[in-house]
């Protein structure tokens, strides 16, 4: 299997290693799913789920016959930037305020007692 260029070769090697998909998915390996998930499944739950993992990974085998290899890697279609807002302080604390109900207070420092020895 070829690597395509650039530093994600390793990454997309086994990634279709892990979705070339040929085989029927069998009930052992949905019971060894569920062993990992700590599941507990009916024979009926198994067969269901035996076919919905064989269409999912059905689908899988048809999204890897695309060409990709033009497309840059992205998480979001579009550039999102950052959700976050600047780190600045708005409120600042009143020192005084916070430490009046302080059982002992040192400055402007809570004292506790020592643990560590």
């Amino acid at each position: 299997m070829e690597r395509s260029p650039g530093g994600a070769g390793e990454f997309e090697e086994a990634s279709v290693l892990c979705y070339l998909h040929s085989m029927k998915i069998s009930r052992e390996q949905v019971r060894h799913v569920a062993a990992l998930a700590r599941l507990e499944l009916s024979p009926q739950e198994e067969e269901r789920i035996a076919g919905e993992l064989e269409t999912i990974l059905s689908y899988v085998d048809k999204l890897n016959e695309l060409d990709v290899s033009n497309v840059e890697p992205t998480s979001h279609v579009f550039d999102v930037g950052t959700a976050f807002r600047e780190d600045e302080v708005r409120n600042h604390p009143a020192v005084d305020e916070l430490l009046e109900n302080a059982p002992d207070r040192w400055q402007d420092f809570f004292r506790v007692p020592k643990i560590i020895e």
